[in-house]
């Protein structure tokens, strides 16, 4: 059991990759203080708790309930991502300096949430890996993967200082490429075509 649920937190732990979620969380965060930050941490980190077991507990069940296929969430997920790699590459602003904080906290965090930690590769992981691996192996990994990801996310601005500004911005670009890369992966997968 215990080595089903290591290798399932090396599986979650590249699915979900906290550290993407990390650099956005700093770029998209940079104007918030501490308070707004941890806020919007939380949300996030929550919002992909919830995701991440209702597709652990209802599977496709929930999918069908919507009449949605994974392709269709591909797709969508894909676009989303493919727009906000754009965004990181080019170092634009995640948001917009005249939105409230409270819609701000609200935008960040969902894109957190999903597609970044609970995209369609993370929900098709849970969906796989509950099977092959049951329940609660799958339920233990991904927790495990959720409580590191909030971690990293409450320490982004210190890590972000003890860095500093230009390694950021660099893994930023690089990693704005992977996401644009996820992206046309995700809508190509949903399409049939990759």
């Amino acid at each position: 059991m215990f080595e089903n649920i290591v290798q399932l937190t090396i599986l979650f732990l590249v699915i979900f990759d906290p550290m993407v979620s990390m650099v956005v969380f700093t770029a998209a965060t940079k104007s918030m203080g501490e308070k707004d930050r941890r806020a919007t941490a939380l949300i996030a980190v929550g919002v992909a708790t919830l995701i991440s077991y209702l597709v652990l507990l209802l599977g496709n069940t929930l999918l069908d309930l919507f009449g949605i296929t994974i392709g269709n969430f591909k797709v969508a997920g894909g676009v989303i991502l493919f727009i906000l790699g754009i965004e990181m590459a080019l170092g634009y602003p995640l948001t917009s300096p005249e939105a409230t904080k409270e819609s701000s906290t609200a935008a960040i965090a969902s894109i957190i949430a999903t597609p970044l930690l609970t995209g369609p590769a993370a929900m098709t992981a849970i969906i796989v890996s509950s099977k092959d691996y049951g329940f609660a192996n799958t339920a233990a990994s991904v927790g495990i993967v959720l409580l590191l990801s909030l971690l990293l996310l409450l320490l982004a601005a210190r890590i972000h200082r003890s860095i500093g500004r230009m390694p950021v911005q660099v893994l930023s670009t690089v990693l704005g490429l992977i996401t644009i890369a996820w992206g046309v992966k995700f809508v190509l997968g949903g399409l049939g075509v990759g």
